[in-house]
């Protein structure tokens, strides 16, 4: 694993820039945000991810350095429990074509976009406690 020797936020924040010794990686929010390495987008174990929805205009809000080993980045959508250790930024900069692909690939397959829904989602008229009708 190499540590980054600069990692910097574009102006508009909505692009990550980390330079290594030989390579530098341009990671846009959208890609962190669905790739976060915390448990609600990742789940706990295999098969329990969650599909992140309507990303496309998330933006990075603040980054924070996690003691030497990890970035904590805070999103626009208010998620920020997330923690970026070194090596996972390194696979997801090594590896972002091929992920974004296949995050492309579970959208369509989903039926889902990258585009924000503001749309508020049709209830039942129950509430949250269940229907009870008698």
């Amino acid at each position: 694993m190499n540590l980054p020797e600069e990692i910097r936020l574009n102006s508009e924040h909505d692009l990550l820039k980390i330079r290594y010794v030989n390579q530098e990686y341009h990671l846009p929010a959208e890609f962190l945000r669905v790739y976060s390495p915390s448990a609600e987008v990742r789940g706990h174990g295999i098969g329990q991810e969650t599909l992140q929805t309507g990303k496309r205009t998330v933006t990075i809000t603040d980054l924070e350095a996690v003691g030497n080993y990890a970035l904590k980045i805070v999103f626009s959508d208010g998620h920020d429990s997330g923690l970026y250790g070194w090596a996972y930024l390194q696979y997801l900069s090594e590896n972002q074509d091929a992920l974004w692909q296949d995050y492309l690939k579970r959208l369509a397959i989903a039926g889902e976009t990258r585009e924000f829904d503001s749309t508020p989602k049709k209830s039942s008229g129950c509430g949250s406690g269940g229907c009870h009708h008698k």
